[in-house]
């Protein structure tokens, strides 16, 4: 008897359904506490690789009998071999996680959020791995993806499969934690990809301005994602009503915190841009608004159904951002003691740009680990 393979896909649902799962991570301890697999139902154990090359005795006593084991790596290959020993050492149900955390970085969860007006459909890319949230606007054969990770072709595939075509690419501002996939969708489809242009004073392509009062319309039925500009987290940072009913937040307001304005050396010019946002524009929209960030930080931003989404009225009650009426309180919070930015973000910026064209492996690599957009 050997190990399975466990997919990124299937690892997924376990962590949508809160399946029960003991999890193996035989990463170095510093990636492991940086970033891992989060699951309120996974029991975790960190041990590296390099301990166990001489057999899996250290933590035997430690391993489960009576429950499903994955063991997960890097990028797949050294859990075989430890998945492998614990079959050897008689151990049942055992998996190897493929593709390790890198493909788990990549995979994508796509959620039905809900109807729009007339045959319209809204749906939500949960980028479990990374934190990172997409959407796309489905209506009478037509499609809108807003926020798309690189991995294009998830997308592009889905649409198809959806009987649509991919009609506008967009972007709520210039993402610094990951590569953007709207140009990419834009190049493949034949799509319009808009970008806010105060954010794209620097870019090395073309690109159609979304601004504030703009409307796309998408399909046949009265569906338009409307622009509302919204800067803080970048100066151009515009935030999407789609069907009056769904506040695309971007990076400006996620459901347990606020978006960072330091992640292009701009913290103290963004501050107060921030603040008139989310404390003076926000507040004159309607508190039934359901607000869908392009982010989530913690797990517990989850809902049941794998969804992140909350009234926007929700969170003027309970984000602690959205609670510090002194202003100069304010700018301490979203200026000092902040996490560490995103790896690599400045190399990001740049590919987003078009500045720099790294290659697929590259892309990878730039990308590891925790999204880290929010103040906290």
């Amino acid at each position: 008897m050997s190990f399975k393979e466990l997919t990124v896909d299937q690892l997924a649902k376990k962590v949508v359904n809160q399946d029960n799962l003991f999890l193996l991570d035989v990463r170095n301890e510093d990636a492991f506490e940086d970033w891992k697999v989060e699951s309120d139902s996974f029991e975790h154990l960190n041990k590296p690789y390099f301990d166990l090359m001489d057999g899996v005795e250290p933590i035997q006593d430690q391993i489960p009998e009576d429950q499903d084991v994955a063991v997960i790596c890097a990028k797949g290959g050294s859990s075989q071999f430890v998945a492998e020993q614990l079959v050897d050492a008689g151990f049942d149900n055992i998996y190897s996680v493929t593709g390790g955390m890198k493909a788990w970085s990549e995979h994508l969860e796509p959620v039905k959020i809900g109807d729009l007006e007339g045959n319209g459909e809204l749906y939500q890319f949960v980028r479990l791995g990374k934190g990172c949230l997409s959407y796309m606007v489905i209506s009478d054969g037509e499609a809108a993806v807003i926020d798309a990770t690189r991995m294009a072709d998830t997308f592009i595939n889905f649409a198809e499969e959806k009987g649509a075509k991919i009609k506008y690419a967009l972007d709520t501002h210039l993402h610094a934690d990951h590569i953007s996939g709207g140009r990419t969708i834009a190049e493949k489809t034949g799509a319009t990809y808009y970008l806010p242009p105060k954010d794209a004073e620097e870019v090395q392509f073309d690109y159609e301005p979304i601004e504030d009062g703009n409307e796309i319309q998408v399909g046949s039925s009265k569906i338009d994602v409307q622009a509302l500009y919204s800067p803080g987290h970048t100066i151009g940072s515009t935030s999407f009503i789609v069907d009056e009913k769904y506040l695309m937040s971007g990076d400006i307001l996620f459901v347990q915190s606020i978006g960072r304005p330091d992640l292009a050396g701009k913290a103290e010019d963004w501050v107060g841009d921030l603040r008139t946002t989310l404390y003076e524009r926000y507040k004159e929209l309607s508190d039934e608004l359901i607000v869908l960030p392009a982010h989530f930080s913690f797990k517990e931003e989850l809902n049941d159904d794998g969804s992140v989404q909350e009234k926007l009225g929700v969170l003027f009650d309970e984000n602690d951002g959205l609670q510090v009426e002194d202003e100069n309180e304010f700018r301490k919070m979203v200026t000092e003691n902040l996490p560490p930015q995103p790896n690599s973000h400045e190399k990001i910026r740049f590919t987003n740009m078009g500045k720099e064209t790294p290659d697929e492996e590259e892309q990878r690599e730039m990308e590891i680990g925790p999204n880290r957009c929010a103040v906290r």
